[in-house]
């Protein structure tokens, strides 16, 4: 896997992905960024959060649960001197559906944390990372 990160003037950079995608980085206006994209920390959590849905719905389907929506939120705290590595993830698995399985969706995010999402496994070796999960009918 591979990433080209082109700087562009100030605090912003392009990113492209080995598959081709694009994205703008910035930094906060404090540090010469013009907010024109996320924070390279941000899209840390981005990509994790990314990894851990996908996990889960590709779980869920494959237990046949009817799911309709899911929406991660992710928050997380660093620490308060540099590195600013973060010290704490949570997140918090909203998932929507017809007459969901608790126990599906509790297996999905386990499997997901435990097994299958390099990117949470990965962040957890230096913050603790935690999980939880509503189920909603539409």
């Amino acid at each position: 896997m591979k990433t080209r990160i082109k700087w562009l003037d100030n605090a912003t950079f392009v990113g492209e992905s080995g598959s081709g995608h694009a994205v703008v980085m910035d930094g906060p206006p404090e540090h010469g960024g013009r907010n024109l994209g996320p924070r390279p920390m941000e899209m840390l959590l981005l990509g994790m959060g990314g990894c851990t849905a996908f996990d889960v719905m590709q779980i869920l389907r494959k237990s046949r649960q009817s799911v309709t929506d899911c929406e991660l939120e992710v928050s997380a705290e660093r620490a308060e001197t540099d590195p600013k590595v973060f010290t704490r993830i949570h997140v918090h698995y909203i998932v929507t559906g017809h007459e969901l399985s608790e126990k599906h969706v509790a297996r999905a995010v386990s499997l997901s944390a435990e097994k299958y999402c390099s990117a949470s496994i990965m962040l957890g070796k230096v913050a603790e990372i935690t999980h939880d999960f509503e189920i909603r009918s539409p």
